[in-house]
C-alpha cells in the first residue's frame, strides 16, 4: 500500500492511499468473482461507501484491507522498502508491492508453467467484465488498459516492472523518476527474491484464514 502523507503548513495530509499489487491481491481472491471483484476495487472505495456492495463483494472490499495490513507490517516488506527508502522515503512501500507482483508471476510454486499464469490472468479478466456496474467509475476506467495491456502477465517481465515503476510516477504526486528505483530493484532482486520467499506463504495463509473468518460473518 502507498500512503503519501504530505506536509502542508504544519497539517500532514494523505495525499494518496493505493496498493500497486494487483496480481497478488487478485490471486489472494481464491477464484471467487464477487471476492475478486471488492479486492480490486478496495482502494476507491471510501468510507461507508463499502455497506453499499453485497456482501462478497464487501467481503472482499475488506479481505484487501486485512491483507493490506498484513503486508505492511511483515518484516519482508520492511527489508524490501529498506532498499528504496533512501532515495524515496514514503514511496517505498509502493515499490514494494510492485516486486511482490514480479516474483509472484514468477513464482513456479504458484504457477507451475507461464500459461497457468496467462489462464490465470485472462480468467480474472472474464470475471471482472462480468460485473461492470460494481467497478466503479475509477477502477473502471483503468479496467480495460489493464485488460488490453495484461498488466497482470506482464508483472514476470523486467520490462514490466519498469512500465509500473514509471506508471506509478505518472499517477503520484512528489515522485519525479523511478529510474533509479528500477536500478535498484535489479541491483538487489537476488535478496527481495529472499524476503518474498519469506512473505508470500504467510500471506496466503493468512488471507485465506481471513477470508474464511469474512464469510462466516
Amino acid at each position: 500500500m502507498l500512503l503519501l502523507k504530505i506536509s502542508n503548513g504544519g497539517r500532514l495530509l494523505i495525499k494518496l492511499s493505493l496498493s500497486m499489487n494487483y496480481l497478488a491481491h487478485a490471486y489472494l481472491s481464491f477464484a471467487d468473482p464477487q471476492i475478486l471483484v471488492g479486492n480490486m476495487i478496495s482502494d476507491f472505495v471510501k468510507g461507508k461507501k463499502q455497506y453499499d456492495y453485497p456482501a462478497k463483494i464487501h467481503a472482499g472490499i475488506k479481505l484487501h484491507r486485512e491483507i493490506d495490513n498484513f503486508t505492511d507490517s511483515h518484516p519482508s516488506t520492511a527489508a524490501i522498502k529498506a532498499y528504496f527508502r533512501p532515495q524515496y522515503r514514503l514511496y517505498s512501500g509502493a515499490f514494494a508491492d510492485i516486486v511482490y507482483d514480479y516474483f509472484l508471476a514468477n513464482d513456479d510454486q504458484e504457477f507451475l508453467e507461464v500459461t497457468e499464469l496467462m489462464d490465470f490472468t485472462q480468467a480474472t479478466f472474464d470475471h471482472l467484465e462480468k460485473y461492470p456496474e460494481w467497478l466503479g467509475e475509477k477502477f473502471g476506467g483503468m479496467f480495460p488498459y489493464m485488460k488490453s495491456q495484461n498488466w497482470l502477465y506482464h508483472y514476470r517481465e523486467e520490462q514490466g516492472i519498469q512500465k509500473s515503476f514509471e506508471g506509478m510516477r505518472r499517477r503520484a504526486a512528489y515522485l519525479p523518476e523511478t529510474t533509479i528505483a528500477f536500478d535498484l530493484f535489479r541491483k538487489h532482486k537476488n535478496e527481495m527474491s529472499l524476503h518474498y520467499r519469506e512473505f508470500f506463504p504467510s500471506v496466503k495463509t493468512f488471507a485465506a484464514h481471513t477470508l474464511n473468518e469474512l464469510l462466516k460473518t
